[in-house]
C-alpha cells in the first residue's frame, strides 16, 4: 500500500521537506486545536458525569439505567454519530460544521468512562470513614467535597486517563465534519495520496496522547500523595 501511494506521489518517504515554515505553523494550529478539543471534551464530559455519579452513589436505583444509558452512547460507532449530530443540532455556529457539533459528540464518548470511574472511586471509600466525618459534624455536602471526592481521586483520575488516550484517538474523526486537529493531515494525506502528512498526523497523535497520560499520572502522584506513601509501605 505505501509502496503504491509513494509510485502515485513520486514523493521521497520520508520526506524532511515537508517540515518547512509554512507546514510547521499549519501543524502548530492543528496541535493546538487538538489539544483544545480534547481539553474541553473532558471538562464537559466531567461536569456532566461528576453529578450523575453522585446521584448513581446516592440513589442506587438510577446506577443501573444511568450506566446503560451512557453505554449505549459509547456503542455508538463515531462517523455515524457525527453524522447524525449534523442532522439533528442546529445548522448554525457553533454547530453545524462548528466546534458545537464536535464537543458534543466528543463529550458523549466520554461519559460511559468518567461515569463509572466517579462511581468505583466513591465506593471505594470507606464506609467507616464517611461515617467519623458524620459523627464529626460534616454535612453531606461538605463531606463529600473534603472526604470523600479526594480519596476517590485515583480511581477518578485514571478514568480520567482512559477517556482522555479514547478523545485524542476520536478527534481525528471529527476531521469529517471540519474539525479534526491532526485527522485533518490525514484527509489532506489520503486526498493527495501523500504518505508523510497521513505519518506525521499518525506520530504526532501518538505522543500527545503518550504525553497527556504522564501528564495526568504526575498530576495524580501530587494530588494524592498519602496513596503513593500508602502503596510504598504495603
Amino acid at each position: 500500500m505505501t509502496m503504491a501511494l509513494l509510485a502515485q506521489t513520486g514523493r521521497p518517504f520520508p520526506d524532511w521537506a515537508w517540515f518547512n515554515e509554512r507546514n510547521v505553523g499549519e501543524l502548530r494550529e492543528l496541535l493546538i486545536e487538538h489539544i483544545q478539543l480534547t481539553g474541553l471534551a473532558l471538562l464537559l464530559g466531567l461536569l456532566i458525569a461528576i453529578p450523575l455519579a453522585v446521584a448513581a452513589v446516592r440513589w442506587r436505583r438510577v446506577y443501573s439505567p444511568l450506566l446503560a444509558f451512557t453505554g449505549v452512547l459509547f456503542t455508538v460507532p463515531s462517523a455515524a454519530l457525527f453524522i447524525l449530530l449534523l442532522a439533528l443540532l442546529p445548522q448554525r455556529p457553533p454547530f453545524g460544521l462548528g466546534i458545537g457539533t464536535s464537543l458534543v459528540g466528543l463529550t458523549i464518548y466520554t461519559l460511559l468512562i468518567l461515569f463509572r470511574n466517579t462511581v468505583a472511586g466513591l465506593d471505594s471509600v470507606p464506609p467507616e470513614v464517611t461515617e467519623a466525618a458524620t459523627a464529626m459534624g460534616y454535612t453531606p455536602g461538605r463531606r463529600l467535597v473534603r472526604v470523600e471526592f479526594p480519596l476517590a481521586l485515583p480511581v477518578i483520575i485514571a478514568g480520567v486517563r482512559i477517556a482522555a488516550v479514547t478523545t485524542i484517538g476520536l478527534v481525528t474523526v471529527t476531521a469529517f465534519i471540519g474539525q479534526g486537529g491532526l485527522g485533518r493531515l490525514f484527509l489532506s494525506g489520503f486526498r493527495t495520496q501523500y504518505t508523510m502528512e497521513i505519518a506525521v498526523g499518525l506520530v504526532l497523535s501518538i505522543v500527545l496522547a503518550v504525553v497527556v497520560d504522564l501528564a495526568l499520572v504526575l498530576s495524580e502522584r501530587r494530588l494524592t500523595p498519602w496513596s503513593q506513601s500508602r502503596g510504598a509501605g504495603t
